[in-house]
């Protein structure tokens, strides 16, 4: 029987960064990003910025998972979702206030039908919220 290896320290490290960076999927947490910019009252201007990040990382996290279990092959509208995602994520934010809303806006919606899909071909688990609003 041969020794144990040490493991390689770069690889690790590169995990090590890996685990750190992820960011679990939490729908729940995806719909409250998806309130805040599609609610009955626009986000305050400073919250644009953080809001712009925010709904980009949901997207890339949700564009990750389609890809991830070729959501496209199983249902025809994922493709469209991913392609709006992507469009969203790649925009610039806007400098005026009213556009950036909007652009937010769109973001928001670009999440809530992608997840939409997802949840129905069982990608990823519905949000909690929505399981308890429907056994009402």
């Amino acid at each position: 029987m041969e020794p144990a290896q040490a493991p390689n320290e770069a690889a690790l490290r590169a995990t090590l960064t890996a685990v750190r960076a992820w960011n679990p999927y939490d729908g729940d947490a995806l719909l409250d990003d998806v309130g805040d910019v599609l609610g009955t009252v626009a986000p305050p201007e400073e919250r644009v910025e953080e809001l712009d990040r925010q709904l980009c990382g949901d997207l890339m996290q949700l564009v990750g998972i389609a890809t991830t279990f070729e959501a496209e092959k199983q249902d025809p509208r994922a493709t469209q979702h991913i392609c709006s995602a992507r469009q969203s994520i790649a925009a610039e934010m806007p400098g005026d206030y009213a556009k950036a809303v909007s652009h937010l806006q769109r973001m928001g919606w670009a999440v809530q039908e992608l997840l939409e899909v997802l949840v129905e071909i069982g990608c990823v688990k519905a949000p909690d919220s929505l399981s308890t609003s429907e056994a009402l």
